[in-house]
């Protein structure tokens, strides 16, 4: 059961984020009173204020919330299951807002544009995903759509699987990606296998696929500039 002894409007009206946040806008607000907003009460040793200090000491700030569970927000005093929940919302509705694109609009011109498109969503992800950007005759993206989840494999990753969505969507060209769990994106002769069999089905059916891009950790290798296609 979480303790809700001292509540927000028992810190001075000054020092209330809700009510700084109001007069002064959320960029003006440390990431400290964001977090006591979210949290909305303190317990009855600590005020709103210290157990949002306490919480971003435990995660060394932001950097380890990006992929917090409800067990570990509930393992520190203080936090309880609603205050966990209310973390853990925010910190998906943050990342959900990032990926978010007007995909009709984007236009991917290099692989690094292409990169950028998808590297917030899969550099963190735990497994391989196997993903492809649909675009049109002026390289906008009109569909992005996840083929597979798991280790790539040419029996699994079949282009008529890839080409199918394409079809049907009527794109031009397509990019593929795929990220690696180990943060490294150096192509494996599987990748480099998997590649050249959607290059020449692509071919034939006569949507060009553009490139293939392994995502790391924040980085990321085009097979087109390994010359690869």
């Amino acid at each position: 059961m979480e303790m809700t002894t001292i509540k927000m409007k028992e810190v001075p009206k000054e020092d209330r984020p809700r009510e700084r946040l109001l007069e002064y806008g959320p960029n003006h607000l440390s990431n400290q009173e964001l977090l006591a907003i979210l949290l909305g009460s303190g317990t009855q040793k600590e005020n709103v204020h210290q157990l949002a200090e306490k919480v971003l000491q435990h995660f060394e700030g932001l950097r380890m919330l990006k992929d917090v569970t409800i067990e570990e927000l509930t393992e520190i005093k203080g936090i309880g299951q609603v205050k966990g929940v209310n973390i853990l919302a925010a910190v998906e509705f943050g990342k959900r807002i990032q990926r978010f694109k007007e995909k009709e609009k984007f236009v991917i011109k290099s692989p690094e544009d292409g990169a950028n498109y998808v590297m917030e969503e899969m550099s963190s992800l735990k497994q391989e995903h196997f993903v492809t950007i649909f675009l049109n005759t002026k390289n906008q993206v009109i569909h992005q759509q996840t083929i597979f989840i798991g280790s790539l494999n040419a029996s699994i990753v079949h282009p008529r699987e890839v080409y199918r969505e394409a079809i049907k969507r009527s794109a031009a060209s397509i990019i593929c990606a795929h990220n690696h769990p180990s943060g490294d994106p150096s192509p494996s002769q599987e990748d480099i296998h998997v590649t050249k069999r959607l290059l020449e089905s692509g071919k034939m059916i006569g949507i060009e696929l553009l490139d293939h891009l392994i995502i790391g950790d924040h980085k990321f290798i085009s097979l087109k500039e390994k010359g690869y296609l």
